[in-house]
């Protein structure tokens, strides 16, 4: 089988492409990256010399690449998106082209190559927010209220991902996730960003009172989903992808970190909030969970230590990208 994964030098991206390769060495995969600030091919070092893995570097908005990097493709799993909430408030024309012209172009190329499927990674913002009080969970049922840019633009291409399976009969699927950890993930995330500012020195910036609540996955439990679905998933349906956390606020995760790295709270800086900041998101995983019997495996608190223990021990890689790539943003 071959696949073409988009983005696949990113966070998720190469962490599925290790995972495949891994798992499923008979497989080929071809990375179509633009390798923008958040791609970064020393994720996947430990394939470059596989026969069965190539990495095309171009753009999903360009569609003499796509399609010439789609030939004798059975499977599309589309990582690539600009996928920074703050960035999409500074600046959201990037996040409208990569996110929905770019997806358009991917599906179009689907279409002429007769793929057998097409699946696409979106985002729990599509759904809009919960109060911090709220009970609720978001499910494959909820209904789209984008609030960020960045949000909107997922939401756009995942109904452009839609109208293609029901217009012209794509096998597509979608998954929907709540916020992933793990390594290799860019250091402006909050995680990867509060632990590497401690191993420098500096203090975490902390938004506002600090009391928002993300729904926390981490990486392996994300792409276990994404390999579940493209196995067993129905052709035109959505899955729900979250973690094992219950109501953990930022603060609560920033002094975990601090914890484990034996630092006191007084590291933490409250800055000025984001503008139109979620308070709250929350993942329902029953459907995928009864449909495919998957479930996340890995335990918060015991995978927030191994991912402190990840940046402690790979410090060449993160604090390269911290003085080259984060500095010319």
């Amino acid at each position: 089988m071959k696949l073409l994964v988009t983005g696949g030098a990113g966070f998720i991206g190469s962490n599925f492409i290790l995972y495949w390769l891994k798992n499923y060495p008979q497989d080929k995969i071809v990375n179509l990256d633009k390798l923008t600030y958040a791609g970064n091919l020393e994720n996947l070092k430990e394939v470059e010399k596989n026969p069965n893995y190539e990495f095309v570097h171009g753009d999903i908005c360009d569609a003499k690449t796509v399609q010439s990097s789609m030939k004798g493709v059975d499977i599309v799993v589309n990582f690539a998106a600009e996928s920074h909430v703050d960035r999409s408030i500074v600046e959201p024309a990037p996040f409208v082209l990569t996110n929905v012209l770019g997806t358009q172009v991917l599906l179009d190329a689907a279409l002429k190559n007769n793929v057998k499927r097409f699946h696409h990674i979106s985002t729990d913002e599509v759904f809009g927010a919960l109060e911090l009080s709220s009970k609720e969970k978001f499910n494959e049922e909820t209904p789209y209220n984008p609030r960020s840019p960045y949000a909107a633009s997922k939401a756009a291409s995942d109904h452009l991902v839609k109208s293609y399976f029901i217009t012209y009969g794509l096998p597509i699927t979608i998954s929907n996730c709540s916020n992933n950890f793990g390594p290799y993930q860019f250091p402006e995330k909050l995680i990867p960003l509060a632990i590497t500012n401690i191993l420098e020195g500096k203090k975490i910036p902390v938004y506002g009172d600090g009391l928002y609540v993300r729904d926390w996955l981490y990486v392996e439990d994300h792409v276990r989903a994404i390999d579940l679905i493209l196995k067993k998933g129905k052709i035109g349906q959505t899955y729900c992808v979250g973690g094992l956390t219950s109501d953990i606020n930022n603060l609560e995760v920033v002094k975990k970190i601090l914890k484990i790295l034996k630092k006191d709270p007084t590291h933490i800086e409250f800055v000025k909030d984001r503008l139109g900041h979620d308070r709250k998101y929350s993942i329902d995983w029953q459907k995928i969970k009864t449909e495919l019997q998957w479930e996340p495996l890995y335990n918060f608190d015991e995978y927030l230590k191994k991912t402190v223990e990840w940046y402690k021990e790979n410090e060449g890689w993160w604090k390269k990208l911290k003085n080259d790539k984060m500095e010319r943003l």
